[in-house]
């Protein structure tokens, strides 16, 4: 073949002699050169070895890598920078280095590969090609350590072996479950790390989505506030800085996004490293074409792109459902499934034909885009009466939250020395070594007082990291003079203090609490419940069967639904300083400084009366089981359930968002679940024009919508409460007490709990119901003129007044939906509830 035609079939060529062995012999004039396998050569496959070329570059110079082959000089053909094919001198030979003419005709050496090509091309047969042992140990030794890809979390590294080039791996996460976050950890590992190129093929997310996910990932930033376009200076920075490399992630977002059209895309990156497909929908859905039963079809595809191109290709299954994963036939899946700690996720590696082969542990970062590493396999607690305890005080994990930023390195400006203790605080936690971190703790407790604020960075961050080294000074100066550090903090079981924020403050459930009270109990709350419930004619279920629970809608339910607040204004400074109660125990109050430009005026504590049980008067929920009913058009008044939304942009500054604390977790999209009562308060919002638009409704679980289920229970405490108020002492206790054991019980947390319901979702929807009323007379408050300080749970509130002026919003009494109202001056700390 002449060199021009060899140059237009260039790319030709190089797949036959990766797949079938063929050698093909190139004439230029006088010049004559073999384009042969690497096993021919073995040693091109050595980096840095040999020239070597990509293969766009090689097909432009081509004329040129003929001579020099046919001088002696090998030039190695190159798929972005994995060795494919090597061009060689006529004599050369894969072993002896000696005159191989068989090598132009196709025909092998004594015991070498059988090369069918020559046979081929004159009409007859194909024989299989076939390998030595001897040449495949000389290939694989002469070869090298792969030049492998990276996940960037070592302890998925290691369990993976990386990113193999050649082949289809699938990550398969249920929804939400942060399967798109992996995939761009490979991607940002890839592009913005070792400067290689990636090709994004997003089927979910849109380029803005991932640009902002980057931004979140690489900054520490809030991807919530991300979506709705507010950056910090320094993420602006950071942003700029990606423009430089830019042309290494090359993402393709478009309509009607097929395998096909990604293999068809692909062979034209040039020097393209990794594939990463965004993802596979398991639900069919006819405006998605990589979705339902077209899944198995392009996995196939993407499975021959990889082996085409010979690089990675990632694709993310939102299911981990096996007989999915066996139709898709992956050559390795990491199946992501969450552990009994809330706090880290098994990914469980397998590879076909041989099964489960490693794992390793990822702690979700969710409001940061990102997974982190979380170290070795965590270790069965030692089961005890009471419940079980994350290693660390509050104080010392609110601390290593507000460390990242800066020991991930994503944001700069702290001390070498404070860096590194936090590091190891950090890799303490991580590990769940309670040695390492007692060790550690008189260092800390150094650290904190001697970090001086004008030593933090004046940032979102820095002032975060500063209130919690405030917090934990005051934590270890809270306890008795010359007592050690690690003594304080192991105290209680290694929480020195305990948050106090709700003066709700539901019980702690204990064994026997699910039984019904006596005849005698002031308040026999949980017959009253179950009458209630029973009394209904929908047939309410009240327990989910325990093999059902672990699919549908129930593991998409978390305590987060509850939409609570907890929000200071943006120009006040909160403080959690520590404080003895007069039983001794030791807990933290908040203190409240107030900046002179709101004027004149006084602290004025709104306490909420029994919110939960207010709520109970009229709670929107599905007496029966919930439906998939997936992505609607229109929130539908007459069902209740659980509904998947983007996050509506709040506006406002001197409100918190309407959804509360929902907005921390969102999904990889931005996406958050919540229950009824909050969409409908959305809904109304949009209504009245305080929010621009509706969210859209992407996914749902509900049936048919009840509100009275809870009202004969709501109106049984209502009467109890006014006449034990009144009495006051140990009856009245006992009568909160079981108020707060039998609505605890709509969602027992632990097997042996023996509750007579098991409905997550009645439990998050009265919850949500509470939060949703708490923060709608705040609002009220404030558009009548009144200057909101803190909304905080569903029962507390502070408002900048005059001296004994509580907003004419609230009720003042000791019922239902009523409140009570206390005034401190600024500075002070506020006292805890007395309801």
């Amino acid at each position: 073949m002449n060199v021009t035609e060899a140059r237009a079939k260039l790319f030709a060529l190089v797949k036959r002699a990766e797949e079938d062995g063929a050698v093909t012999l190139i004439r230029k004039r006088e010049d004559c050169a073999l384009l042969a396998p690497l096993d021919r050569f073995p040693a091109a496959r050595k980096a840095d070895a040999f020239p070597s070329h990509a293969l766009s570059a090689a097909q432009k110079d081509f004329g040129e890598l003929i001579t020099l082959a046919a001088q002696g000089r090998p030039q190695v053909l190159r798929r972005s920078r994995t060795p494919v094919a090597v061009l060689l001198p006529v004599e050369t030979d894969s072993r002896t280095h000696s005159s191989d003419p068989a090598a132009a005709t196709g025909a092998a050496s004594a015991g070498g590969p059988v090369n069918s090509k020559g046979t081929q091309e004159r009409g007859g047969s194909a024989p299989r090609r076939l390998a030595t042992l001897d040449d495949t140990i000389g290939a694989a030794l002469s070869s090298g350590p792969a030049d492998g890809l990276t996940f960037g979390l070592p302890g998925l590294d290691a369990a993976t072996g990386g990113l193999q080039p050649g082949l289809l791996t699938l990550v398969a996460a249920p929804p939400a479950g942060g399967g798109s976050l992996l995939g761009l950890a490979a991607a940002r590992k890839t592009a913005l790390t070792d400067s290689r190129k990636v090709l994004y093929a997003a089927s979910g997310p849109s380029r803005a989505d991932i640009f902002r996910r980057i931004l979140a990932a690489e900054t520490g930033g809030d991807y919530p506030r991300l979506k709705q376009g507010r950056l910090t200076e320094h993420e602006q920075q950071f942003a700029e800085q990606l423009r430089q490399k830019a042309s290494v992630l090359l993402i393709d977002d478009g309509s009607d996004l097929t395998a096909e059209a990604i293999a068809e895309t692909a062979p034209h990156v040039q020097d393209l490293a990794l594939v990463v497909v965004d993802r596979l929908q398991a639900a069919p859905n006819a405006r998605l074409p990589l979705s339902g039963d077209r899944l198995p079809d392009a996995s196939q595809v993407l499975a021959g792109l990889a082996r085409t191109l010979h690089v990675p290709v990632l694709a993310i299954v939102d299911s981990p459902d096996p007989t999915l994963l066996s139709l898709l036939d992956a050559d390795i899946t990491l199946t992501l499934a969450p552990t009994e700690n809330p706090s880290k996720i098994q990914v469980t590696v397998s590879e076909r034909d041989l099964g489960a082969i490693g794992s390793a542990y990822l702690s979700p970062d969710l409001l940061h885009a990102r997974f982190l590493d979380a170290g070795a396999s965590p270790v069965a607690p030692a089961r005890s009466e009471g419940p079980a305890r994350s290693l660390g005080s509050v104080v010392e994990r609110e601390l290593a939250d507000a460390a990242l930023p800066y020991t991930s390195g994503a944001q700069r400006g702290l001390p070498a020395s404070v860096t590194h203790v936090l590091s190891a605080l950090r890799t303490a936690l991580a590990h769940s070594s309670q040695e390492a971190l007692d060790e550690l703790r008189p260092e800390l407790a150094e650290t904190a007082a001697a970090a001086a604020p004008q030593q933090l960075p004046d940032t979102a961050e820095g002032r975060r990291l500063a209130a919690a080294l405030n917090a934990y000074h005051a934590a270890v100066s809270a306890g008795p003079p010359g007592q050690p550090a690690a003594a304080r903090f192991a105290a209680d079981g290694g929480h020195p203090l305990d948050d106090e924020d709700d003066a709700e403050a539901e019980e702690e459930l204990q064994p026997g609490d699910e039984e019904d009270e006596p005849e005698s109990a002031p308040f026999p709350a949980l017959k009253i419940l179950k009458d209630a419930v029973g009394r209904s004619k929908m047939h309410p279920v009240k327990v989910i069967r325990l093999e059902e629970r672990g699919s549908g809608p129930w593991p998409l339910i978390s305590e987060h639904m509850d939409g609570e607040p907890r929000w200071v204004h943006p120009d006040v400074t909160s403080t959690r300083v520590p404080y003895i109660r007069e039983n001794g125990k030791r807990v933290r109050r908040d203190q409240l400084d107030v900046p002179d430009t709101f004027g004149e005026g006084a602290l004025c504590l709104i306490d909420r009366n029994g919110s939960y049980p207010s709520a109970c008067s009229a709670v929107p929920l599905a007496p029966n089981k919930l439906l998939h009913t997936g992505p609607l058009e229109a929130f539908d008044k007459a069902g209740a359930g659980i509904y998947l939304i983007d996050i509506p942009q709040w506006p406002r500054t001197d409100m918190p968002h309407p959804l509360g604390r929902i907005i921390e977790r969102p999904d990889e999209q931005g996406r958050v679940w919540v229950t009824t009562p909050h969409i409908k308060q959305v809904a109304r919002l949009v209504r009245e024009g305080h929010l621009a638009v509706m969210p859209a409704i992407h996914d749902s679980w509900t049936g048919k919508a009840n509100e009275s289920l809870f009202k004969p229970f709501y109106e049984a405490a209502r009467t109890a409460r006014i006449e034990l108020v009144q009495a006051g002492g140990d009856p009245y206790k006992a009568y909160k007490t079981r108020l707060s054991i039998a609505l605890r019980l709509l969602w027992p947390k632990r097997p042996e709990q023996r509750s007579p319901f098991w409905r997550p979702d009645w439990r998050m929807s009265m919850v949500a119901e509470a939060s949703v009323r708490h923060w709608t007379v705040a609002f009220k408050a404030v558009q009548e003129g009144h200057q909101l300080i803190a909304l905080r749970n569903v029962d507390a509130a502070v408002f900048w007044t005059p001296p004994a002026t509580p907003p004419a919003t609230y009720r003042i009494g000791t019922g239902f939906g009523e409140v009570k109202a206390k005034f401190i001056q600024p500075g002070e700390m506020i006292p805890e509830g007395d309801d």
